[in-house]
């Protein structure tokens, strides 16, 4: 049987949770928040490695322990981690509030840095800077949600600053020829701020590349490949 008292020495007011309520019963378990959140989104992580402690309460805060008797009726087991697996697939993530806010400040840089890099003004053809969609986002009030990705809210954000500053996301294809020389030192940049690459070598070593970049990344895209080739890169805009 489970020992009926709070065994953890940590403020119970900074408890990151996952919790179900199931036939008339409330079961919780103490989580580490980043892994609950992957593993509740389908990634693949050991329930070990989420839990902090394989301990099954019926109220944390107060230290009480579920009822074995009600885990054998409900799930069928008494066994920790098979109980602690059904609580996260079934139930919800309750997060403290400073992990909430931390979470939202990431997702929220995230986003700002894909708009930045992404997206141009079309009156200009430059990006916008990232103070200046920041201060769109605090203008347009949008709120941030913690529990989706920052991919998954960049179209409604886009949509709630249109009224704000014009927004368009667009992409640039490039060919490139780049002397041998030169080559080896510049495939990491271009593999890493291209969307994607078409990249053949010739018999000099010399490398011919057919890129899309997202046309906010352009002006940076091509500082970084001419001081690498010091000026002797050729490249033309295809479309």
């Amino acid at each position: 049987m489970q020992d009926n008292t709070f065994t953890h020495d940590q403020k119970k007011e900074h408890l990151n949770l996952a919790k179900l309520k199931k036939g008339g019963a409330v079961f919780e378990i103490q989580v580490e928040p980043n892994l609950a959140i992957d593993y509740k989104q389908g990634k693949e992580i050991d329930i070990k490695d989420v839990l902090m402690s394989q301990q099954i309460f019926a109220d944390m805060k107060k230290g009480l322990f579920a009822s074995e008797d009600k885990m054998q009726e409900l799930f069928g087991t008494i066994e920790p981690l098979e109980v602690a697996k059904k609580i996260i697939d079934n139930g919800e993530i309750q997060l403290t509030a400073e992990f909430r806010e931390k979470l939202r400040q990431e997702k929220r840089k995230k986003i700002i840095n894909i708009i930045h890099r992404n997206a141009i003004d079309p009156k200009t053809g430059h990006p916008h800077p990232p103070n200046r969609i920041e201060a769109a986002i605090e203008e347009a009030k949008v709120k941030i949600d913690e529990m989706k990705s920052a991919e998954e809210q960049v179209e409604g954000i886009i949509k709630k600053l249109l009224p704000i500053i014009p927004i368009k996301f667009d992409t640039k294809k490039i060919q490139l020829e780049i002397k041998s020389s030169y080559a080896q030192q510049c495939i990491g940049t271009i593999k890493n701020m291209s969307n994607s690459v078409e990249q053949t070598w010739d018999n000099s070593g010399s490398l011919v590349a057919t890129v899309v970049i997202p046309a906010g990344l352009i002006e940076d895209f091509f500082d970084k490949l001419n001081s690498i080739t010091h000026g002797t890169l050729n490249s033309k805009i295809i479309e």
